[in-house]
């Protein structure tokens, strides 16, 4: 299940290059301080660049969006917040990279408190949604799964964004798919990349 938090365009931050209509800057252009200032050409050469940014910031805008519909349809039809929601994507992207979440990884992620994550986990459980379990090696330690019931309920609901994504990739080769991954993984990096302490 794929899902993202839709962004809200707004203005930059003090200090931080504008860019336009408060769309993402690419991955591969330093952003908010970190690395060297890429050196700028012409006029024409800015205006275009703009232009490109411009294009690329409303097409992942209209991606987030369609992505958040069916997520949000799914939330609805399971009566979950939104808070859970974000957790079974968080625990379902850690069961298939690098291992299963824990609960203080999960509230980090989420950047909630314990309670809160407790009380989500709870209700999740209580859907039947996830499961928890101990490591066998330290038994105070809890691993967070994602239910089989509640990948078979998920995987109905996103089935209609999965059939949509499959066809639309078969339209590109490997190597064009390749650097549309290297570039949305570069971009998530970029995304998810604390800003530098001021001074």
């Amino acid at each position: 299940m794929t899902a993202t938090p839709e962004p809200s365009p707004g203005d930059p931050a003090p200090g931080d290059d504008p860019v336009p209509d408060g769309g993402p800057a690419p991955g591969g252009t330093p952003t908010r301080g970190r690395g060297p200032t890429r050196a700028r050409g012409s006029t024409a050469d800015d205006a275009g660049g703009a232009r490109s940014l411009h294009a690329l910031a409303v097409q992942l805008r209209g991606v987030t969006a369609g992505v958040n519909r069916v997520a949000q349809d799914f939330a609805r039809s399971q009566g979950l917040h939104h808070t859970d929601l974000l957790a079974l994507i968080a625990i379902l992207d850690g069961d298939g990279q690098g291992g299963p979440l824990t609960p203080g990884r999960l509230r980090r992620h989420l950047n909630l408190t314990s309670g809160a994550v407790s009380a989500c986990l709870d209700r999740l459980e209580r859907g039947g949604h996830i499961t928890r379990t101990r490591d066998s090696a330290d038994g105070r330690v809890t691993h967070l799964h994602y239910a089989p019931a509640g990948r078979t309920v998920a995987r109905e609901a996103f089935r209609p964004l999965a059939r949509s994504t499959d066809t639309v990739q078969r339209r590109f080769s490997a190597a064009e798919l390749d650097v549309v991954l290297r570039f949305l993984g570069e971009l998530t990096t970029e995304l998810n990349t604390p800003d530098p302490p001021p001074g």
